[in-house]
């Protein structure tokens, strides 16, 4: 009998493959980074075919590394970066450019040319979802407006798009041999394209963009015994095993995390980050900028919904300390360099580098960082970033709490960035509830183990899910109110300072 589960968790800055046990606990892993593509202020892509061969490399390793073959694993589960846009030829298998990432901000004109010519309403009703760069849609109208030759192969059947669940399903399925062109509904509801109720794409919303069904993926549940298919013989794993579990990044730290129950929440630390809070089987319509979205489909089950409160800049800000201004050497320095200050010394930093996503949703932002003086010190700047990763979370709480009339009692942390234990601290103290971060850190990967064993039958329920999980550390909140009011007041301040700085029309 098979012992383990397997995860392939594809982000936007790196691809993992990890081996869980029956209790959750983590057996194996390999992760490597692949290429982050700036052509052009704004612009941020990858490659999709780096991102197959390092797939193939990271699952290869691991097996190799744990001495396991396919016949050790249950099942395969697939998590990924959820609006990255990648479309390719079925015939060649190849893709026609670059993936254009979440982050990327070429689209801001066609969702400020969507809101005004009237169509805003109706994506928030049926998508829920703001006309916004951060979704896939836009990216697809971008492509096939852009680049030649796609628009005509869309309309002969022979263009597909997909997210890069769907890229890396129809590859381990077979690829240009009959690969399954497949998403799940927590995937396709990140696209303005598929409608919240009936889970499938939409006509009128595909109308609106001007894309052809055809292109589009099949929806599935995200956790299903089989219709994902079977990774192939001569691939990767060496070995048919069945992939049964898909789930968008964020969705599968929630799986992950066990929020299973209406009104519990979890914040991902990653790239961004990511508070979602389970609303159940009903689609709560948000009122203060938050996403309506699916959180998961199992089976032949109703679907369950989430509220979901996105911050485009959050880890990658430490990332752009290391990488463009170079005083760190590695994200674990922006910690001890950080520490070394008591407060922030009146900087603070807001890394509207893609605009602000929740809950804002202005394209037209860009990053500042303000209250610089002598005084300040490369110290000074690094706290303000940790700040900002705490800051950002505070206004999606607040948004959060504002329309489903829900107090956080303890915040579940997971995620990269929550190896910071300074940043957590400072998240404790600035939201002035706990903080909780569970033994395993790394639930998105967990969360689409889980969704693939429960699939075929691994784990018998949610039930046995919610056992697994331990907190591993809690953080209690030690700022007074009245300083973390006026801390609170002075980020607005510098949000304010970002706003209108790009001319759409341009």
């Amino acid at each position: 009998m098979s012992q383990f589960v397997g995860a392939i968790d594809q982000g936007t800055t790196s691809t993992r493959f990890m081996v869980f046990d029956h209790g959750g606990n983590e057996i194996a892993r390999h992760q490597l980074e692949h290429e982050q593509i700036l052509p052009q202020a704004g612009w941020v892509e990858h490659n999709p075919t780096e991102i197959w061969e390092r797939t193939r490399a990271v699952i290869e390793t691991t097996l190799t590394k744990a001495k396991l073959s396919a016949a050790d694993l249950a099942a395969v589960g697939v998590t990924n970066q959820r609006e990255t846009t990648v479309v390719w030829n079925r015939r060649t298998g190849r893709p026609y450019c670059n993936a254009i990432v979440w982050q990327d901000t070429r689209t801001d004109k066609i969702a400020a040319d969507l809101e005004r010519a009237g169509h805003g309403d109706t994506i928030r009703r049926k998508a829920g979802l703001p006309p916004a760069t951060y979704f896939s849609g836009g990216k697809l109208r971008w492509i096939l407006d852009n680049v030649p030759g796609v628009a005509e192969d869309a309309e002969r059947g022979e263009a597909l798009f997909g997210t890069t669940d769907t890229w890396l399903i129809w590859n381990l399925t077979g690829g240009i041999d009959g690969g399954a062109h497949l998403t799940d509904p927590t995937n396709a509801s990140r696209t303005m394209l598929m409608d919240l109720e009936t889970l499938d794409w939409d006509q009128e919303l595909l109308s609106i963009f001007g894309i052809p069904r055809a292109m589009l993926p099949d929806i599935v549940p995200s956790s299903n015994p089989g219709l994902f298919g079977t990774t192939l013989a001569n691939g990767p794993f060496h070995g048919e095993v069945p992939l049964a579990g898909v789930l968008g990044d964020q969705q599968a730290a929630t799986v992950g995390q066990v929020c299973f129950r209406p009104g519990e929440a979890k914040n991902t630390y990653g790239t961004g980050n990511f508070l979602l809070l389970n609303t159940g089987e009903e689609v709560v319509r948000s009122k203060h900028g938050l996403l309506t979205t699916v959180a998961y489909q199992f089976g032949d089950q109703k679907p369950v919904y989430a509220l979901e409160g996105s911050i485009a800049v959050t880890g990658s800000a430490v990332q752009w300390l290391r990488d463009q201004l170079g005083i760190i050497s590695g994200a674990s320095q922006s910690e001890s360099l950080a520490a070394q200050v008591q407060d922030n010394g009146g900087v603070y930093f807001v890394p509207a580098f893609s605009g602000l996503f929740a809950p804002y949703w202005r394209s037209d932002a860009r990053g500042v960082i303000v209250g610089l003086s002598r005084y300040s010190t490369n110290a000074h700047l690094a706290r303000a970033t940790l700040e900002s990763v705490c800051y950002q979370t505070r206004d999606v709480v607040a948004a959060m709490q504002a329309d489903s009339g829900v107090e956080l009692d303890v915040l579940r942390v997971d995620g990269g960035v929550t190896a910071n234990e300074l940043c957590m601290q400072i998240q404790a103290d600035f939201l002035g509830v706990p903080v909780s971060r569970p033994v395993v850190a790394e639930t998105t990967a967990l969360g689409a183990a889980y969704a693939a064993g429960l699939a075929v039958g691994f784990w018998r329920s949610t039930d046995e899910l919610e056992q697994n999980w331990q907190e591993d550390k809690r953080w209690e909140p030690t700022l007074g109110e009245q300083d973390r009011e006026r801390g609170y007041a002075r980020w607005k301040k510098a949000v304010e300072r970002t706003l209108d700085w790009i001319d759409l029309d341009e």
